[in-house]
């Protein structure tokens, strides 16, 4: 498959040519082994098209995007999934559409709820292993589809930060059969579409999606995509992405992207059937001792408490191993592999897991800690993340409105949202994660 941006990016002689334009470093490395990177860093310079008005070498590489996707129209974000969820969601205001979100969302989507003045009615998943994942109930959902007497969008992350996946084509039957729209964050699936049978969102009859081809694909941090199976959203999306989005977006990172493609074309389905039996080989070698939550098959995610450990500590002994882990917390550990991952890396990350097992502590599970109910809500989502706010203790909280919403990410799943009255409930899972300070609006 052709590359065109990266090509461009090679054939720009940058030792011959004098930039007397942007950027300011001049295609000039200021440290050893970086002159190549530099040298290939440009801006919209002539024949290197635009990001949000492209009809050139990113426009070109974009229908090779789309083409392997199975989309009706793919665009490109050098600002990660973030840049493509407040582009889905101003598509929805645009619509006046109504948002209902399942709760274990990113904080990106907050922050987009935010700047862009929504409202949310949240749906609560069927939760296990915390707040970050959850089983979502097809009956919560068509009630509250029902129940709207306004246009409407369902917003749900699937995969979720473990791996666990949603049954997106039923959800997304049941959105448009309410004249609903199904959006979903797709950030750690942009490799679902290149199985032998498709699990990506919009092969399932999503909407709008996002990838961030960073997580699980060769391509470089802020690579992503924003996908849709709507001819009308087609003409849209660079619109909605330009309200957010740089005007100096990254080359590198859209050079990427390009590259990406002719891995997809090339490589990406024989390296998902190579990985697939190593895999399942890793998961058999340890299910006497771990427990493995149901998920996408690269998502290693071990139910660490339920197994007898804790996954902090696991994380750190692996770390000690030359393995270092996406995510720990008491409950979980999450190990994420990638089609690209070298065969090699599946026996070492065995023995890793070996070796930290076997000397590994005991631990004593505690019932995880997630939210039974929502907070009430005290004002707008909006009006709290913009509000004059201070930085107190959790224990300090109970009865505090929540101001913007202060996470570490990641894993950045939120527990009180902007606006809501944080609960002595919210106080312990907020302990449960380790999180010591939040952002409440001033009295």
């Amino acid at each position: 498959m052709d590359t065109p941006i990266y090509d461009f990016l090679r054939s720009f002689d940058a030792s011959s040519m004098l930039r007397a334009c942007m950027p300011g470093h001049k295609g000039i490395s200021l440290v050893e082994g970086l002159e190549e990177v530099y040298g290939l860093d440009i801006t919209e310079i002539k024949g290197a098209d635009s990001l949000f008005e492209a009809d050139g070498i990113i426009a070109e590489s974009e229908r090779n995007a789309s083409k392997l996707y199975g989309t009706v129209a793919t665009v490109y974000s050098a600002g990660g999934s973030t840049l493509c969820i407040q582009a889905m969601l101003a598509l929805m205001k645009q619509e006046k559409r109504h948002i209902i979100a399942v709760r274990n969302v990113h904080r990106s989507f907050l922050n987009a709820v935010a700047l862009l003045g929504l409202d949310v009615q949240w749906l609560l998943p069927e939760y296990s292993g915390g707040i970050l994942s959850g089983r979502i109930l097809l009956p919560d959902v068509e009630s509250a589809l029902a129940a709207s007497t306004e246009p409407v969008c369902l917003y749900v992350t699937s995969p979720d930060y473990t791996g666990r996946m949603a049954d997106i084509a039923a959800l997304a039957a049941l959105c448009h059969r309410y004249g609903a729209r199904l959006l979903v964050d797709n950030a750690h699936g942009a490799h679902l579409a290149f199985f032998e049978k498709s699990m990506h969102p919009i092969n399932a009859g999503a909407d709008l999606c996002c990838d961030s081809s960073h997580k699980m694909l060769p391509a470089l941090t802020g690579a992503a995509l924003l996908h849709t199976s709507c001819s009308e959203y087609a003409p849209k999306l660079k619109q909605a992405m330009s309200l957010f989005g740089s005007t100096s977006p990254s080359y590198l990172i859209m050079a990427s992207l390009d590259i990406c493609n002719r891995y997809i074309s090339d490589n990406i389905r024989g390296d998902i059937v190579a990985a697939l039996p190593r895999l399942n080989s890793l998961r058999e070698a340890f299910s006497d001792r771990l427990s493995f939550v149901e998920s996408e098959p690269f998502h290693i995610t071990i139910k660490a408490a339920e197994s007898g450990y804790s996954g902090t500590e696991l994380a750190e002994l692996l770390r000690n191993n030359g393995v270092e882990c996406e995510y720990a917390d008491e409950e979980l550990l999450v190990l994420l592999m990638s089609p690209f991952s070298p065969a090699g890396d599946y026996g070492r990350l065995s023995a890793a897991i070996e070796n930290s097992v076997s000397v590994a502590s005991l631990y004593t599970r505690e019932k995880p800690l997630f939210l039974r109910e929502l907070p009430n809500m005290a004002c707008a989502i909006r009006e709290a993340a913009f509000a004059p706010a201070e930085e107190i203790s959790v224990e300090a909280a109970e009865g505090r409105v929540c101001a913007s919403v202060k996470l570490p990410c990641p894993p950045a799943v939120p527990i009180a949202v902007s606006g809501e009255i944080i609960s002595k409930e919210c106080i312990e899972v907020y302990r449960s994660y380790g999180i010591k300070t939040v952002l409440v609006v001033k009295n």
